[in-house]
């Protein structure tokens, strides 16, 4: 049985996190482990606080898997503060792990920020040089470039530019750019490739970043490369948004159906 990790924050409405983490992996066939690095309340109408994990409780999660049972691959989401940052990819360098997939959370599907903004910085010039990819969506990318992006020329140059920073493959996620398809951008390193799918008109999209980037994730415990990865999950977090309305879950930006094979 392949194993994944994701280094992330709870979600205690169930859609985003470490809850969408493990649904999105165990649906995708591997057994998922987790380091909470904090705990939200929040629900589908937004996020009314949360407080970090001590760096020593996040170091003591790390240890106690790593030692134990070592990841074929993990992901790492809502790393709140500079400090919790530093910590993380500290521990990735200190035990040679492997197939990094980095979701820059930033701010909740409802607005609430995730971030600090000193956070960044050690974002990009730690984690970034070892992540075997990196999934911003739009906003996400600029904030992190402060570049504006309203075209594909623009997604092509912010890759470029976020490739810099040492990370080996960029997926800048385009569904922000509005549209009848979402189409994202891949850069492996060399080349670009575009996903595109048709866009589903629904506001029950919570946790569809943490999702895709898990299952991405999942793809690379397998043994699959970094492109078929993305391929994979991209098909995946098609079909939960797709039944996402169907489940009728809270009054504000539902989450996506995780287990559609299932239904």
């Amino acid at each position: 049985m392949r194993k994944a990790l994701t280094i992330a924050g709870s979600d205690s409405g169930g859609g985003a996190g470490i809850q969408a983490d493990i649904k999105s992996m165990s649906a995708n066939g591997v057994f998922a482990m987790s380091v909470i690095t904090a705990v939200t309340a929040q629900n589908t109408t937004g996020v009314q606080g949360y407080v970090d994990i001590p760096l020593e409780y996040i170091e003591m999660q790390i240890d106690s898997i790593v030692t134990d049972l070592r990841p074929d691959a993990l992901k790492t989401g809502m790393l709140s503060n500079p400090d919790t940052v530093a910590l993380v990819a500290y521990k990735i360098a200190k035990y040679h792990l492997e197939k990094v997939v980095v979701d820059p959370v930033m701010v909740a599907k409802g607005g609430s920020p995730l971030l600090q903004q000193e956070a960044v910085n050690n974002m990009k010039n730690l984690l970034f040089p070892l992540a075997d990819i990196i999934t911003p969506n739009i906003p996400e990318a600029e904030y992190i470039t402060g570049k504006k992006i309203v075209s594909g020329a623009d997604m092509k140059d912010v890759c470029l530019e976020l490739a810099d920073y040492g990370v080996r493959s960029v997926l800048l996620k385009g569904g922000h750019l509005g549209g009848e398809e979402a189409t994202d951008l891949f850069f492996d390193g060399t080349d670009f490739h575009t996903f595109t799918s048709k866009r589903i008109a629904t506001k029950n999209t919570h946790g569809t970043g943490c999702t895709m980037a898990s299952a991405i994730a999942a793809g690379m415990a397998k043994g699959l490369s970094v492109y078929d990865s993305v391929d994979a999950a991209k098909k995946y977090i098609q079909k939960a948004i797709e039944g996402a309305d169907a489940l009728k879950i809270g009054s504000g930006h539902g989450p996506v159906d995780h287990f559609w094979m299932m239904r």
